[in-house]
């Protein structure tokens, strides 16, 4: 067999120079990530084999190394979807609240959810309970401190915070210092491994069911995105800073809707409220606009 020439080997190593210089930058170097990803794409839709890597594990990593990507402004439960509870609150009906909500922890405002003032941990309710003394007059006596971040701030960095806080609930402000939403260890912890249920977690029903006659069943959640490619991309446009059909149906009212209200969307579309509570709604039904009738 004949060796390659010095000078075939010196084109050789000039053309993957700078094919690598055209792909991963002038350092010629893929970063472990990208390699990582490569790896990955590399073996989409194989079976794995015995020892490696199973389906789940393989999202894991995907997760993982794009879990620096995200801010906690992306991870946050939305400020409409905050359980909360007012400062003023008797311990009667925090109890009843903590119950009714299955959270172990809740917010504390004063005035509006955008002065936060601490929270009550389910478990500081719990010991009061047991200790045999009378109901605390005032509820900031159980009050804890959450952690307060920017919307802007990095995944990793609010995870290091909060593990060296050992604080499990941040509430994320806006650049005004108002409340933009809520996140948990939970949530952090999520968007690694994926939505964890637990025993309280209902039985999900889907986000936007087509039911008959142009009606649509859906999740206060469902992102008006989602909402506009799926049933009517006019539903997606909007001025406010809404991202939910729950935040539209907000909007739509000019207060908190309940349930058997029916909203009229310009578009012609009608959102009914069936299902929430004082504080938010959960469920609603869409109903397309009539048909025009047909001119003779």
């Amino acid at each position: 067999m004949e060796e390659d020439s010095p000078g075939g080997r010196e084109e050789g190593r000039t053309f993957w120079g700078g094919l690598r210089a055209f792909l991963f930058g002038d350092d010629g170097e893929a970063s472990l990530r990208d390699e990582i990803e490569e790896a990955l794409e590399s073996r989409e839709g194989e079976a794995p084999r015995v020892g490696d890597l199973s389906a789940a594990e393989r999202q894991m990593l995907r997760n993982i190394l794009h879990f620096g990507e995200k801010t906690a402004g992306d991870v946050a439960v939305p400020r409409g979807d905050i359980i909360a509870v007012p400062a003023t609150i008797g311990f009667d009906d925090l109890v009843a609240t903590l119950k009714e909500a299955e959270h172990s922890r809740l917010p504390v405002y004063e005035e509006s959810l955008d002065r936060v003032v601490g929270m009550i941990h389910i478990k500081d309710v719990f010991l009061h309970q047991v200790s045999g003394k009378p109901a605390p007059a005032d509820i900031r006596s159980l009050m804890r401190t959450p952690l307060f971040v920017p919307e802007s701030m990095g995944m990793l960095d609010l995870l290091a915070q909060m593990r060296a806080g050992r604080v499990h609930l941040a509430i994320v402000v806006d650049e005004f210092g108002g409340t933009e939403g809520l996140i948990t260890i939970e949530d952090v912890v999520e968007e690694i491994v994926g939505e964890i249920e637990d025993e309280h977690d209902e039985e999900p029903q889907g986000l936007l069911i087509p039911l008959e006659d142009g009606i649509w069943d859906a999740d206060a959640r469902a992102e008006l995105e989602d909402v506009a490619e799926a049933v009517d991309e006019r539903l997606g446009e909007v001025e406010e800073d809404v991202d939910t059909l729950g935040g539209l149906a907000f909007v739509l009212a000019g207060h908190i809707p309940q349930p058997g209200e029916m909203l009229a969307h310009p578009s012609g579309w009608r959102l009914e409220v069936t299902e929430g509570d004082a504080r938010r709604v959960t469920r609603l039904r869409l109903h397309a606009p009539a048909e025009p009738a047909p001119v003779e």
